[in-house]
């Protein structure tokens, strides 16, 4: 009897000290875990956009707005922001993409309020502060634009990996400019979530918005 109580002990004390490991194991686990996530936001909402939840791109962003004012992403922190590289005289998808906009901040109501529309020229050239001041508020009075020196619009572009390059036109001034004609979307921490193609729907583009507002 006394040999099978020593046997059984240990295996018991073995069994014991399994469960206690493993169960130390998960509860580590799940808090480093939970630690790891903070910063990453949530992908598991379904989009009409592509979702671009985790690039290792568009992470930074330094130009000057119409009014003079240098800005950062870090100013837009708190907002869902639309990014959109264009033209002034870009005849086609740049103000397409900004009646969209102004369609989509309609329909969000209030909640617009919590949406900041950028549009950053790819044309410093003939795009001064004023013109682009008045072309994007024509869309919507909230409407930001930005620009910089040749350099600063290079190094934005290539940040968010957006193709531009000049077509000459009939003059030296008449040229145009092909470029990347999608939108890009960032969460209320300034993180990129969503490739915005030029042929979303206001209402497909409204329906995604109010997922990153609501912190999917």
């Amino acid at each position: 009897m006394k040999r099978l109580a020593a046997c059984a002990l240990p295996a018991a004390a073995r069994a014991l000290t399994l469960t206690l490991t493993i169960g130390l194991v998960a509860l580590f686990g799940g808090v480093l875990g939970g630690l790891a996530g903070c910063d990453r936001p949530s992908s598991k909402a379904s989009f009409f956009a592509t979702d671009l939840t985790g690039a290792d791109y568009g992470k930074s962003l330094s130009l000057t707005d119409q009014s003079g004012q240098p800005r950062t992403l870090a100013d837009f922190k708190g907002k869902v922001v639309v990014l959109f590289f264009g033209f002034t005289q870009c005849p086609d998808v740049c103000p397409t993409t900004l009646s969209t906009m102004a369609a989509v901040m309609k329909e969000l109501g209030t909640d617009a309020a919590r949406v900041q529309v950028v549009f950053a020229t790819l044309d410093p050239e003939r795009d001064s502060a004023a013109l682009l001041g008045a072309y994007v508020t024509a869309f919507n009075p909230s409407f930001i634009a930005l620009r910089g020196d040749a350099e600063a619009t290079t190094r934005a572009a290539r940040e968010f990996k957006v193709f531009f390059q000049k077509v000459p036109g009939k003059t030296p001034d008449a040229y145009s400019l092909d470029h990347t004609a999608a939108s890009y979307a960032l969460d209320d921490q300034g993180r990129l979530r969503l490739y915005i193609r030029s042929t979303q729907t206001v209402p497909e583009i409204t329906a995604d918005l109010r997922q990153l507002l609501a912190g999917r």
